[in-house]
């Protein structure tokens, strides 16, 4: 069985970058424009994050280094070189010109960033606390230990303790809100809008957290459709079909990254054929529960099948 990005002997994790920062609300739109604005550069990298993106941003440098940071972590923007950065596709279809929601007020946006930044190997904690962590509840000590033990079992090159323990106090904020207090206003409460999705409460004491499985109602069929294409194409890519087995409970699957039950699966995919006009099917033929695909994964863009939850009619037919 695939153990999944983690498991590879040229796996290099990734502890930093966001400056402690979690995401914030207009981060990924204001670092989409500036990018836009300067993309027509051929090297336009300097011009994006400079001391006059600054003065823009209105923040200091090591939040503008944050923006950068979760901007590209979230595939709205790309660098496709050391001296170029450029606007990413989905970043155009959500914050471009005529964009999906320039403003991140429907929910669909909030799970595509979920997805891009949890299904993604490229940031360690996040990756491994949804698709690896082997329990439901944690206390934040006991989770960096686990963590850091983890990367010594793997024979990653050394990490600070602090530097963990800062990307995991990351990850929290990033999911769970603080509470309002004397020393921290609403607005920090609410600091990233990926609160909103209710995917890790706070439980008991002080650094005790449940992540919370289930069903997930403000999940749609489309950015549904669109995690398990493009897991399928990490995945097995030339395969005709995917086990339930590797949706539920591979690591980087829809199963893992949203935190579904195996019914809550199960549900899914049962419903896959009416959602996708019968692009992807399931099947339980001679006992073999399993998605059958009859699209190419190469000629139907994954992130078409976002724009049902829009209210979009795509107008897309099986191939």
């Amino acid at each position: 069985m695939v153990r999944g990005p983690l498991f590879q002997e040229n796996y290099n994790p990734q502890f930093s970058g966001h400056e402690t920062f979690p995401l914030r609300y207009g981060w990924l739109k204001k670092a989409f424009d500036r990018v836009a604005e300067t993309e027509n550069q051929t090297e336009n990298r300097a011009a994006c994050w400079d001391d006059d993106a600054i003065a823009r941003f209105g923040v200091g440098k090591n939040m503008v280094a944050a923006m950068r940071h979760w901007a590209k972590a979230a595939q709205v923007i790309e660098e496709p070189s050391v001296n170029a950065v450029r606007t990413a596709e989905l970043g155009r279809i959500l914050f471009g010109n005529g964009g999906l929601d320039p403003y991140m007020e429907h929910p669909a946006t909030l799970w595509l960033v979920h997805w891009q930044l949890a299904a993604r190997a490229e940031k360690t904690t996040w990756f491994w606390a949804f698709s690896h962590y082997p329990a439901i509840n944690f206390e934040r000590e006991k989770f960096e230990k686990l963590l850091e033990r983890f990367g010594k079992d793997r024979g990653w090159s050394p990490v600070a303790s602090k530097t963990i323990k800062n990307d995991i106090a990351c990850f929290i904020r990033t999911y769970v809100a603080r509470q309002p207090s004397g020393k921290t206003g609403h607005d920090d409460a609410l600091e990233s809008p990926l609160t909103e999705l209710g995917l890790i409460k706070a439980v008991g004491k002080k650094d005790g957290f449940r992540l919370v499985r289930g069903p997930k109602t403000t999940l749609g069929d489309g950015v549904f459709t669109y995690a398990l294409i493009d897991f399928w194409s990490r995945y097995a890519p030339n395969a005709s079909t995917l086990s339930f087995e590797a949706v539920a409970h591979a690591a980087g699957g829809p199963g893992r990254v949203f935190l579904f039950d195996e019914n809550d699966v199960a549900d899914r995919l049962a419903a896959l054929d009416e959602s996708t006009g019968g692009a992807l099917r399931w099947s339980e033929t001679a006992g073999l529960k399993q998605v059958v695909r009859n699209i190419n994964l190469d000629e139907v863009p994954a992130l078409d099948w976002i724009q049902m939850d829009y209210g979009v009619n795509t107008g897309r037919e099986a191939a």
